[in-house]
């Protein structure tokens, strides 16, 4: 064992005296209910079922002993233990003591250092009259109607409307999407499509082939080749709006445009506000992880990775993308969160350590809105919501959380929070 690791091996001994009494006592109970040729029940004498019974008397007594002996050593050295402890080099010999070690993961010794009134600074963003423009805007977008355009073919700024077959390139089940809109000459439409559908009429047909990059921001395009077959069925043409106070009432529960804009910028505002408290929330658990060092268990840390992974995993699963289906070496993928995952660690522990060291706890009214916020997303009853989490065992894991963001947001509020220019820190 190294001072680096929270790796504990403990070399343990039972005393043979405590070792014989504990042997006799399980071979009484054996012979009360075992069945000897010869002998009624529970008759047969107890020399004889010691003799008899040897090995599982011996593995009785083992099962009995190393858990008791194992506890009353970690705690008198008053450790925490996160992981199972393995039990080997056992020396169990007849009328002799018990032998063995322990070896386990324990939770780290450390010296809370600074944490109130600490400092960090973030981005001060503004809201500007363009920025509210820009949201405006993007409502009145999405409140345009489309109107169908007759006697000419597809120009830049149509949209055509296309049924279309996709077969993936080197093989694969063909997709067929019907009544897609596709936006030609936009910066968002592949060039492949604008070039093919441009001066095309209603009842043409296309086939063309599309090379998505890289990069492309579905997972399942990119960086794949697929043919495509075209079917123009009609040409329509956006219609915005007018920006007026009609606009404002289809499109909210705003009287007027005025009003909207002042709704527009309080709703951009209060985003703002709640993306800077994350992020001095963020930098105040890495100024803290930075001012500690100490190790944290393997075990907790091949958790936490795990738990980055299947993050993951549910995003691709999120945007519609089966992960096996996915081109990525998730052994790979896994060990690069490592070094996270030693952080997310550390904070824990210090979140804890702090809670603790300021009497921070989880109230049964904040479990229960807890519960029924979940619950909320599940449609089930809050008793219902608890119920299940304690038969899956993670309704410990839920106040563990409640209670470190309980401390993260304590801390937050006796932090000085100094905000800077984007792009100064």
């Amino acid at each position: 064992m190294t001072e680096a690791t929270c790796r504990r091996e403990l070399e343990l001994e039972i005393p043979a005296e405590d070792v014989q009494k504990t042997i006799e006592r399980i071979a009484r109970e054996f012979a009360r209910v075992a069945r000897v040729p010869g002998f009624r029940p529970g008759k047969a004498p107890v020399t004889l079922i010691r003799r008899r019974f040897a090995e599982d008397i011996k593995s009785e007594a083992l099962q009995s002993l190393l858990p008791d002996r194992i506890e009353q050593e970690v705690t008198a050295q008053k450790m925490v233990p996160v992981t199972r402890p393995q039990v080997d080099k056992v020396d169990f010999r007849e009328g002799g003591p018990v032998k063995f070690r322990a070896v386990f993961e324990v939770l780290p010794e450390f010296s809370l250092g600074e944490y109130k009134d600490l400092e960090v600074t973030v981005e001060a963003v503004e809201i500007t009259d363009a920025e509210v423009e820009k949201a405006l805007n993007e409502l009145r977008e999405r409140a345009a109607s489309f109107a169908p355009v007759e006697g000419r073919p597809v120009a830049d700024g149509d949209f055509a409307q296309i049924n279309l077959m996709s077969s993936p390139q080197g093989g694969g089940d063909p997709i067929q999407s019907e009544g897609v809109l596709c936006h030609i000459g936009a910066e968002e439409t592949l060039g492949a499509f604008s070039e093919n559908l441009r001066g095309a009429l209603p009842g043409d047909r296309k086939e063309f082939d599309v090379s998505y990059p890289a990069d492309y921001p579905d997972p399942k395009l990119a960086g794949k080749g697929f043919h495509y077959v075209v079917h123009v069925t009609g040409i329509k043409e956006k219609k915005l709006p007018a920006l007026d106070d009609a606009l404002a009432k289809d499109v909210s529960d705003a009287a007027t445009l005025d009003e909207l804009r002042g709704k527009l910028r309080q709703n951009m505002e209060a985003a703002r506000d709640s993306q800077q408290t994350a992020q001095a929330k963020e930098r105040l658990l890495a100024k803290l992880v930075a001012a500690h060092d100490f190790p944290v268990p393997e075990a907790l840390v091949e958790h936490q990775m795990d738990v980055r992974l299947e993050r993951v995993i549910r995003q691709l699963a999120a945007q519609g993308v089966d992960p096996r289906a996915v081109n990525v070496d998730w052994v790979s993928l896994r060990r690069r969160q490592q070094e996270r995952a030693v952080e997310d660690v550390k904070a824990e522990l210090l979140l804890d350590r702090i809670a603790t060291a300021e009497g921070i706890d989880v109230s049964e009214e904040e479990i229960h809105r807890e519960l029924e916020h979940l619950a909320g997303h599940s449609g089930e009853s809050a008793t219902a919501a608890r119920t299940r989490l304690t038969k899956q065992g993670a309704l410990d894991r839920m106040k563990s959380k409640l209670r470190s963001d309980k401390t993260l947001e304590w801390l937050y509020r006796n932090a000085r929070i100094q905000t800077t220019a984007r792009g100064e820190r």
